[in-house]
Order: C-alpha cells, then structure tokens, then sequence
C-alpha cells in the first residue's frame, strides 16, 4: 500500500484468490488455473500492472487507503504463453488426459505413473515421442518388455504436444473451487444459454 501499512480483516492465505487474465482476456493458465492470492493481486493493482474487472465484496485497509479485493483482474501487457511446453511428469499426464494409455483408466496424478514405451533398458530415451501415462497395475505388467512383446500397445502415440494443447487439455478439468465472478472469463468460447 502507499504508505506501507496494510491493515486486513480477510482470513488466511487462500481465501480471496484472484483469476488471473493475459491481456486478451484468456486465462493465463487452465491447468493448474491462473490464479493469484489476495496479496499479490491487491499489490499488482496498487502497482498499476492489472486491471480490475471483478471484484469481492470484501475490502483490505490502511490508514489512508480502502480497496475491494479483486476476483477477477487482468495484464496490462500481454505475456505469449511458451512455444514448446516443459517435459515434466504432470505434463505428461496432462497430454494423455490423466488416462492410462494402455488400459484407459482415468486417473489422478498421484495414482499415475509415466512408462517408457521402448524400456530404457532397451535403449529408449525419456522424452515425449517415448513416455506415455501408465497406471502402476499396467507398468508392472509391461515391465521392460517391448510394446508388441506384451500385446500393450499406447492408445495414442507419444508426441511432443504444444502449450496451446495443454492448455486446451487442461480446460476439461476445472478446479473444485470456482467463484462465480470467473464463470464468464473462463468458458467465454462456450455455447451462451438463450433467454425465453
């Protein structure tokens, strides 16, 4: 705040979270979503970096400032999201959907592992063309065995995807926590309901 002393009655870090926006108006992120704490959005609108198109009923204080928390702000420039999205594991999963890519059970991260389609042991590499999402029942099962040797074939062959497919992936699943001032921002390319 301008003077530094930022008085609050909002309880804990997470509550007050703010959907965050490039400068399109597209979240910045849907999987995990863009969002940023009270703290970092309220400081960024004193910053002039955002601007503020929702906002909570709720107010933080200072001797010499009021200021309704933002829900719903976005960049004032615009940030490209990266061309060649970062092979992580959670990336992975996410490519293939949170799906075992040998049986097709649907998953949480924590109950997915990644396999080697070509086993390392055989000299496969770990990268995109050569990691699938794999429930652990069917990594033990494939074990280092070559896809045809064990009839396990991926139900899609492993790629490198683009952010813009991971991003697209990722809006399939929302978070358990959606504020209503959001709704508008995060499906803005779905179907609008007709009023009668």
């Amino acid at each position: 705040m301008p003077d530094g002393s930022l008085i609050s009655h909002v309880h804990g870090p997470g509550g007050f979270p703010a959907l965050v926006l490039n400068a399109d108006f597209r979240p910045l992120s849907y999987f995990p979503l863009s969002v940023w704490s009270w703290q970092d959005a309220v400081k960024a609108v004193v910053l002039d970096r955002v601007s503020v198109l929702s906002e909570y009923e709720t107010e933080v204080r200072s001797p010499s400032f009021a200021l309704r928390l933002p829900s719903v702000i976005a960049l004032r420039e615009y940030i490209p999201s990266a061309r060649r999205p970062a092979f992580t594991r959670f990336n992975v999963f996410l490519r293939d959907s949170f799906e075992c890519q040998y049986c097709g059970d649907s998953l949480p991260a924590q109950d997915l592992t990644f396999d080697h389609v070509i086993p390392r042991s055989r000299g496969g590499r770990t990268s995109w063309e050569n990691v699938v999402a794999a429930c652990g029942p069917c990594n033990l099962r494939k074990g280092s065995k070559l896809p045809r040797e064990c009839h396990m074939l991926p139900r899609q062959i492993p790629r490198q995807p683009t952010s813009w497919e991971l991003q697209e992936n990722g809006r399939s699943f929302p978070p358990n926590h959606l504020h209503e001032s959001w709704r508008d921002y995060l499906y803005w390319d779905s179907e609008l309901e007709e009023e009668g």
